[in-house]
């Protein structure tokens, strides 16, 4: 059975050419996320998405973008940090710094005494907001300071 070509139609009914094999026209893009953009995810949606990990004890300081003559030196302490990001949300970057403090407990003071005026500056423990982190939690760690 035969169907008559619509009228609205403007390609013909059998192509006039064959494109090239080798054109394609969108990204070859890998099929699985490279490390680098797996580092970038946001822990939330990180353990949304692969499951909650089996990382040590950590404590993640964030905070924004500020002005001062202290902000060049709270981002080259964050970024001595264990894991050190810069995610963007609603428009606005966060630097993440996140700091397993069982060995050298002072850089996360360090950063933390830079950063602690700065409005919308977050104390994550295992990168969730936990009551009394910053008035218990950053104490205690204090104490392994010698």
């Amino acid at each position: 059975m035969s169907e008559s070509k619509r009228p609205d139609r403007v390609l013909p009914d059998q192509p006039v050419f064959r494109p090239l094999e080798r054109f394609w026209p969108y990204a070859e893009l890998p099929e699985q996320p490279t490390d680098a953009e797996l580092a970038k995810l946001h822990p939330e949606l990180r353990d949304a998405v692969f499951g909650a990990p089996s990382l040590p004890f950590s404590i993640t300081v964030v905070f924004p973008v500020f002005e001062g003559p202290n902000f060049p030196r709270a981002v080259e302490l964050a970024r001595a940090a264990d894991e050190y990001t810069v995610v963007s949300i609603s428009g606005a970057e966060q630097h993440r710094a996140r700091f397993v403090p069982g060995d050298r407990p002072l850089r996360l003071r360090d950063l933390y005494e830079i950063v602690s005026p700065v409005p919308g500056c977050e104390v994550l423990i295992d990168d969730r907001p936990v009551p009394f982190a910053r008035e218990l939690w950053l104490p205690l760690v204090w104490f392994l300071i010698r």
